[in-house]
């Protein structure tokens, strides 16, 4: 009884702590509004997704406070798949990790017209693990990360474009084995509390992630037609393990295909391609 009369005894002061960060959240929304909405979510995920003791709470909430108020421009980190040794997809006289490139370059100067700072995780031909892609994104930090991929099937009958989000155990389980690797950097803030603080982030974005996804799938479908949407999907994808904030990979088409393939290689279809992604992450940002 003693347990569990202590238990409810926290449970209401972090419920009183989550009302009035929700308050100080509004008085800001104005100005800076999607860095409200996720500094809300990453105080709920606090409580969903951690059993931590009520002082260590007090501590996240000022340091994500803080950092939510401070980092006012928004950046995107944009990953063309593959690269160097490995090339990734081929056919029709493509190869993913050129097309991947050609894509996320046009994306990239489409957001930088509108005044989104744009970093990519290569701007050229070259190799790089799957952790440090995703290393990258944390370190810039990211508000926003877009892996972009071109798809294959062994039959060479498929076509269509996904965009795939992590699975809770991606989130939960997968991400956090992978955290002794890809630590974000945080001054001044004790490793141990800054793990925490990685997994509470990788949890809160999630929402962000799954509505990024869903724009993405809708601006495709406007620009390459409704027979091709494949819809959000959720996988492990190891480019997403890790990422501490909300991250997508999306698969712009089937590089094999023999009609679509082809699609891929002309100009209006790429351009068509980065309108789309580049229109559902400024959409994103302005939420």
């Amino acid at each position: 009884m003693a347990e569990a009369h202590k238990a409810y005894k926290e449970l209401i002061a972090v419920t009183a702590i989550v009302d009035r960060l929700d308050t100080e959240a509004t008085s800001f929304r104005d100005e800076t509004r999607k860095n409200a909405i996720a500094y809300e979510a990453r105080i709920v995920s606090i409580v969903i997704l951690h059993v931590v003791k009520l002082p260590t709470l007090l501590v996240f909430t000022g340091l994500l406070a803080h950092a939510a108020t401070t980092h006012a421009q928004q950046v995107v980190v944009l990953d063309p798949g593959h690269g160097g040794s490995n090339s990734g997809a081929k056919g029709n006289g493509l190869v993913e990790k050129q097309l991947t490139l050609d894509v996320a370059r046009r994306v990239a100067e489409r957001l930088r017209t509108r005044g989104i700072t744009v970093e990519m995780t290569r701007d050229r031909d070259r190799s790089l693990t799957l952790r440090q892609r995703v290393a990258f994104a944390d370190r810039v930090p990211a508000d926003l990360f877009v892996s972009i991929h071109a798809n294959a099937s062994p039959t060479r009958t498929q076509r269509g474009y996904e965009t795939f989000v992590l699975t809770p155990r991606g989130i939960d389980v997968d991400g956090r084995a992978l955290r002794a690797d890809t630590k974000t950097p945080r001054r001044d803030i004790d490793p141990e509390i800054a793990l925490v603080i990685d997994d509470v982030e990788r949890g809160g974005s999630q929402w962000e992630a799954a509505d990024l996804a869903s724009r993405m799938q809708r601006e495709l479908r406007t620009k390459r037609g409704a027979t091709g949407d494949r819809g959000v999907r959720q996988d492990s994808h190891h480019v997403l393990l890790g990422a501490t904030m909300p991250a997508v990979l999306v698969e712009i088409g089937f590089i094999d295909h023999p009609i679509e393939g082809k699609q891929l290689a002309e100009t209006a279809t790429q351009d068509a391609i980065a309108d789309a992604i580049a229109q559902s992450i400024e959409d994103q940002l302005g939420e």
